[in-house]
């Protein structure tokens, strides 16, 4: 095909294009939100949506998680919602609209796990595709769990998580 003839398919932007990324952000890092701003140069709107787990136990209630989460944003940033889910992710995502499922991935051992359950959602829901993003070089060796280590023998987790976040990590912890 030559170049003149070649004209890409283009679809006219109708809705707005939604993301989910789901996690249990007990609590949210710079990781997570790293994640998050880089989900919005692609997505118009991304659900930040506190999964449950049931193989974790959380530190923080799900309803400090979520206020936590939505104190990282400024309350004009009306492109980040913030809720939980409850049930298949998948389906979740569906009932709001997302065309996706954001996950973030910092190695290797994080993609088979990763890979398993995007299969698994894609064949609940073909409407739904999974998009991995890698986590920022800056990020790569935290998670939550190692913060919430780290914040429990008073070490220092200040610039690895929002300064609100680590305040209510020292509350836990002073007690």
């Amino acid at each position: 095909m030559s170049r003149e003839t070649y004209k890409p398919f283009i679809r006219d932007k109708v809705t707005e294009t939604i993301a989910v990324y789901p996690g249990t952000f007990d609590p949210i890092t710079n990781g997570h939100l790293d994640i998050i701003h880089r989900s919005l140069e692609i997505f118009d709107k991304v659900i930040v949506a506190i999964a449950k787990n049931a193989n974790k136990d959380a530190l923080f209630p799900q309803e400090e998680r979520l206020q936590m989460i939505r104190d990282c944003f400024p309350a004009t940033e009306s492109r980040i919602v913030v809720d939980s889910v409850d049930g298949l992710l998948v389906d979740y995502a569906y009932t709001k609209g997302a065309k996706a499922i954001v996950r973030g991935l910092r190695a290797v051992s994080d993609f088979d796990y990763e890979f398993q359950l995007a299969l698994m959602n894609r064949r609940i829901e073909r409407d739904v595709e999974t998009v991995f993003l890698m986590t920022g070089l800056r990020w790569i060796y935290i998670s939550s769990s190692i913060i919430k280590d780290v914040a429990r023998y008073g070490g220092d987790t200040s610039g690895l998580i929002p300064d609100h976040v680590c305040e209510k990590l020292r509350q836990v912890f002073m007690t």
